[in-house]
């Protein structure tokens, strides 16, 4: 989920009293999106009564510290949202919350109430940009993404990324005539092994025996993985021990940590660019996707926007979710489904857009009130094993 935060146009004092006054801090970042009012009073009072206890003691607690402002108003509005979507997770599944690092501090603390703080996983620290010239402190480049798991078994698919060329060029030195890259790699147990205790085509047991039993060393030759060491005249060199080829098109990469600095912002340039103001890279939906679900799972994004995630979802195979409160998000969303995968599109269903005229009058009068959303149909749904989103 990546739910609205700041605003490149307009910054605005977040912590704003509900009679005007500021605080010293003058903490700065969101758009001026959330206030305290009494449909935050509602939802404050509505958590208190039917959420979970420690969810609604929290936010007491917040309350007491932060006081009725805009930051209040944005953690009372994220928390029921939260406790629905850890409600219609499947015990496999897991949250991404993206965030800056004006909120992410208060947010962990909701997401800790409604998840259990033994359920965060990690954040994902993602350098969005690059350093600002005019920047008065530390530039900010970077978002938080908060990873949370509802169980303690949660799909996991190690992620990786290419090799620099420098490191390819400095361990994978070595080729063989058809041209494969490889490095050396040891052969010998770093301990005591009796079982591998055994002469190897001329060259002598190691003090501590081979890493191989003799049916993998065999193997192992029988496939020219073996680097046999030789003298200038082509004799055995026994004072050297054979090594193993590991191939360089073989190895996955480098496995990913959770600082992210590889996937740069949608620019001015980029070709997957709509003019979309908070429009996220398909590179860092995709890399989150692959990592905690598979093909066939259902993927729900409940601040869809322009439908990036629902792109990256239908790309890589998965069933999808989004949900946006404006209507101005679906006609985009259509518009990227029909240009990316044009007739290989399976039929999907668009609720909350008017049927009538009287719809059609109220939505352009600005008090619509449903919530726009493409998503799979009811029967698939079930068949995924969802429960009903309820009003989420």
């Amino acid at each position: 989920m990546d739910p609205p935060f700041n605003s490149k146009a307009t910054y605005n004092v977040l912590f704003h009293e509900k009679d005007g006054t500021a605080p010293p801090a003058q903490i700065m970042a969101f758009h001026d999106s959330w206030k305290w009012d009494e449909g935050a009073e509602d939802t404050l009072r509505e958590v208190g009564r039917c959420g979970p206890k420690r969810v609604s003691d929290l936010l007491e607690a917040l309350l007491q510290f932060l006081g009725r402002n805009d930051m209040m108003a944005y953690l009372t509005m994220m928390a029921p949202r939260l406790l629905e979507l850890r409600r219609v997770l499947k015990p496999t599944g897991s949250l991404y919350l993206h965030c800056d690092e004006v909120a992410a501090h208060y947010l962990k603390l909701v997401m800790d109430g409604v998840f259990g703080p033994e359920r965060f996983l990690t954040e994902i620290v993602w350098q969005r940009t690059n350093v600002h010239s005019d920047s008065k402190c530390w530039s900010d480049v970077r978002d938080s993404i908060l990873l949370y798991a509802k169980w303690g078994r949660f799909t996991w698919n190690p992620q990786y990324v290419p090799f620099a060329e420098k490191y390819v060029q400095g361990k994978y030195r070595y080729a063989d005539p058809d041209g494969r890259r490889y490095r050396l790699d040891n052969m010998t147990s770093p301990s005591p092994r009796p079982r591998m205790m055994y002469e190897w085509r001329g060259y002598p047991c190691p003090p501590y025996g081979w890493r191989y039993q003799r049916e993998t060393m065999q193997r192992l030759h029988d496939e020219g993985r073996i680097w046999y060491p030789t003298t200038q005249d082509g004799e055995l060199d026994t004072s050297k021990r054979p090594q193993l080829k590991r191939y360089l098109e073989e190895m996955p990469g480098v496995l990913m940590g959770n600082v992210w600095t590889d996937i740069p912002p949608i620019n001015s340039r980029a070709k997957e660019r709509l003019g979309y103001e908070t429009q996220k890279p398909e590179a860092l939906l995709k890399r989150i996707i692959l990592a905690s679900s598979n093909e066939g799972d259902t993927v729900l994004d409940p601040f869809c926007g322009c439908g990036t995630t629902i792109i990256a979802a239908e790309e890589l195979h998965r069933s999808w979710i989004g949900i946006d409160i404006t209507h101005l998000a679906i006609t985009p969303i259509r518009r990227r489904l029909r240009d990316s995968f044009e007739g290989s599109l399976i039929p999907y269903n668009v609720t909350g857009e008017p049927q009538d005229v009287p719809s059609a009058r109220s939505l352009a009068e600005g008090v619509w009130s449903s919530s726009s959303a493409i998503r799979l149909s009811p029967s698939q749904i079930r068949a995924c094993g969802f429960p009903a989103l309820g009003s989420s």
